[in-house]
C-alpha cells in the first residue's frame, strides 16, 4: 500500500516489491489514494500539492498541528473510514502480509487490526529519516526503520515492535569508480573538470530551488545540476536564469547520480537514501516545511547528511563534501547504512512465509447509513481540501485579519 503523493512513498513500494518478487513473493501493488471513496484522493493528492507550492507555512502549521495532536483531525478520519472496505477487498482472501509505505494507509490498515477485520500482519516501512506521529498506527504488527535515529523516533511515539531493518532502494543505485563516473557525465553532457552539485527537490519540484541554484553557482564551490521532476515552468525559468545543467523528470537517476559529486536536498526522502547507496555525499538546504526539516534534522543527527543553514556556509561544505575529508566520511556513512543491515525485505519475508492466508470480517453496513457517511465524508474533505488550500495561500501572502481566522480554521477542526 503505497500513494502516489510525490514518488518518495511508491518508489520505496516499487523497491520493496522488485526484491520481494525476487525472493519468491507474487507481490500486489495498490495505491491507497485510489481507494478512498468519491476521487477523495484526487483531491487529497491536488491540496497537499497546492499547500507545498503556493502556502508552504500553510503546509507548516498543518504538520506541526498534528504533530501536537497525533491523529488525524475529524474530517480525515471520516474520509480513512471510507476506505476501510475497499482496502479489504483490496488486499484479497489469498494475502500473507500486507507492507505500507504511506502514513495513512497505515492508520487504516491498524483500525482495521484493531477490529479484527484483516486477519494478516500489517508492517509500516518508514520512509522518512524522521517519524511523524501519524506513521505509528496502533493495530500495526510491526514498524520497520531504515536507520536507529527513526526508529528511537517511533519508539518514543508508541509504535509497536520497531525494528531497525535497514533501508531499500532500487538495485541499479551503486557506488562507481571514477571511469563509470566519466563516462555518466559524457552522457549528459557535464564538464569533467567541475565539482558537480546534484541539486533535487522531488517529482514535484517543490521549494526554494532557484534561490539554491543560484546561491550554489555564486559560492563557486560547485556547479549546479538542477532535477526539476514534473515542473516543467520551474526548469524553463532556471534556463532563463542561465543555468546550463537543467532537467525535467529523469529517467536514470542512479547514472545521473553516478556522474555527479554532492547531493543537495530539500526534502530527506528517498532520494537521499538513493544518494547514500550511490556513495554520493549529501547536503541538505533550503528544506522545505514540515517534514523536510524534521528529516534534515534527523539525517544530521544520524550523521548521513550536513545541514546548512545559510548561503554563507555553502562554499566551505560544499568544498569539503566534494573534495575534502567530509565527503569521504558522508560517503563512507551512506554505503555502511546498506551494509550493516539486511534490509526491510528480509523482515518482510519471514513474516510473510510464516502466514497462512486468513479471511477477512467484512462489515455490510446499512446501505442508507452507507450513503449518508460518504456524503459526509465528501462533504467534510471538500471543505478541509478545497476551501482550506486557499485559505493557507491566503495566509501565506497576508499579514492582517485572515491570518487569523484561517489560524483558528485549521486549529479548530483540526484538518
Amino acid at each position: 500500500m503505497s500513494a502516489s503523493v510525490g514518488a518518495g512513498h511508491d518508489g520505496a513500494a516499487d523497491a520493496l516489491a522488485l526484491r520481494l518478487d525476487a525472493a519468491g513473493f507474487q507481490v500486489d501493488r495498490h495505491d491507497f489514494l485510489d481507494l478512498l471513496p468519491a476521487r477523495l484522493g484526487h483531491i487529497l493528492r491536488g491540496g497537499y500539492h497546492r499547500l507545498l507550492t503556493r502556502a508552504p507555512a500553510g503546509y507548516q502549521r498543518i504538520y506541526a498541528a498534528t504533530e501536537r495532536t497525533g491523529s488525524p483531525g475529524p474530517a480525515m478520519r471520516a474520509v480513512l473510514r471510507g476506505a476501510e472496505s475497499r482496502l479489504l477487498r483490496a488486499v484479497g482472501p489469498h494475502s500473507r502480509a500486507v507492507i505500507s509505505t504511506y502514513p495513512l494507509a497505515s492508520q487504516v490498515l491498524g483500525a482495521l487490526r484493531r477490529n479484527g477485520r484483516l486477519g494478516i500482519p500489517t508492517l509500516t516501512y518508514l520512509t522518512d529519516f524522521s517519524v511523524h506521529p501519524l506513521w505509528v498506527a496502533p493495530g500495526v504488527d510491526a514498524h520497520l526503520a531504515a536507520h536507529p535515529v527513526p526508529a528511537a523516533q517511533a519508539t518514543a511515539l508508541g509504535a509497536a515492535a520497531v525494528r531497525v531493518s535497514g533501508p531499500v532502494t532500487g538495485p541499479r543505485f551503486i557506488a562507481v569508480d571514477e571511469g563509470r563516473r566519466r563516462d555518466a557525465r559524457d552522457r549528459f553532457g557535464l564538464p569533467h573538470d567541475a565539482a558537480l552539485a546534484l541539486l533535487v527537490a522531488g517529482s514535484w519540484g517543490v521549494g526554494s530551488v532557484r534561490e539554491s541554484a543560484a546561491e550554489i553557482r555564486d559560492c563557486a564551490a560547485a556547479e549546479p545540476v538542477i532535477v526539476c521532476g514534473h515542473n516543467t515552468a520551474l526548469a524553463g525559468q532556471l534556463r532563463a536564469d542561465g543555468f546550463r545543467y537543467v532537467h525535467e523528470w529523469i529517467d536514470d537517476m542512479p547514472l545521473l547520480m553516478r556522474a555527479c559529486d554532492v547531493l543537495v536536498q530539500n526534502a530527506g526522502g528517498l532520494t537521499s537514501l538513493e544518494a547514500f547507496a550511490s556513495g554520493l555525499p549529501v547536503m541538505s538546504y533550503r528544506c522545505i516545511p514540515g517534514h523536510g526539516q524534521t528529516n534534515a534534522a534527523a539525517l544530521h543527527e544520524a550523521g548521513l547528511a550536513v545541514r546548512v543553514s545559510e548561503p554563507g556556509g555553502l562554499a566551505s561544505v560544499l568544498t569539503d563534501l566534494t573534495r575534502g575529508a567530509l565527503g569521504e566520511r558522508q560517503r563512507a556513512a551512506g554505503l555502511a547504512l546498506f551494509s550493516a543491515t539486511p534490509g526491510p525485505v528480509a523482515a518482510v519475508a519471514a513474516v510473510a512465509a510464516a502466514t497462512r492466508p486468513q479471511p477477512h470480517v467484512r462489515k455490510r453496513p446499512h446501505r442508507a447509513w452507507r450513503r449518508g457517511k460518504l456524503a459526509a465524508v465528501g462533504l467534510t474533505a471538500t471543505l478541509s481540501l478545497g476551501i482550506g488550500a486557499p485559505f493557507m495561500h491566503a495566509f501565506a501572502a497576508d499579514h492582517g485579519r485572515l491570518p487569523h481566522v484561517a489560524h483558528t480554521f485549521f486549529e479548530r477542526y483540526e484538518l
